[in-house]
């Protein structure tokens, strides 16, 4: 079993009867005392985060996982329901699962979900989407000082900050790690 300096995010690992997902990780050594891993977990079991503190040489048990592709389809009230492109199997995540990924969610988007004993333990989208802009403040004439941005709304519900010259109807790239505007897509 590896030790806690060997955990890193992504990883799933078994505490205290739950499987949890490693969130994040540092690595600590405050003066004179003993170096400790601080953790930020996520029960599968709850859907909730904590902050846990490892001895850096106390073993943890990790947990296999497996990753597969799905196609976003469609959210009702039941959830937001995913296709396996190869078998047509369908999937439906509540929104706790899904967490920040439903602000990035387009039909057909491929995303891939990642189990851990045959339960899902989360859905990562890609490094970047391309989402429209449904309402746009028009910006201010003059008002042209550098890097001035306006906050516009996606077709996801989304609101990111974007520069004035972007207009209601355009195509635009998100970074789905920070929910920032990178750019006006092409095509």
């Amino acid at each position: 079993m590896p030790n806690a300096n060997e955990i890193g995010k992504g990883q799933a690992i078994k505490f205290n009867g739950d499987i949890c997902m490693v969130l994040e990780t540092q690595h600590r050594t405050p003066g004179n005392l003993r170096a400790f891993v601080q953790a930020t977990l996520r029960s599968l079991r709850t859907g909730k985060s904590f902050v846990q503190r490892f001895n850096s040489n106390e073993s943890l048990e990790v947990v296999p996982m497996a990753r597969k592709k799905y196609e976003f389809s469609y959210k009702d009230n039941t959830g937001y329901t995913f296709i396996d492109p190869t078998t047509y199997e369908s999937l439906t995540l509540q929104e706790e699962i899904l967490g920040k990924v439903k602000d990035y969610l387009t039909e057909n988007m491929t995303v891939d979900v990642i189990f851990t004993d045959d339960k899902v333990a989360e859905v990562e989208p890609p490094s970047s989407v391309i989402l429209k802009i449904v309402d746009s403040p028009e910006g201010v004439r003059g008002d042209s000082a550098n890097n001035v941005q306006k906050t516009a709304t996606l077709e996801t519900g989304l609101q990111v900050q974007v520069p004035l010259f972007i207009k209601e109807g355009e195509m635009v790239k998100i970074s789905t790690a920070d929910g920032k505007y990178m750019g006006r897509a092409n095509g």
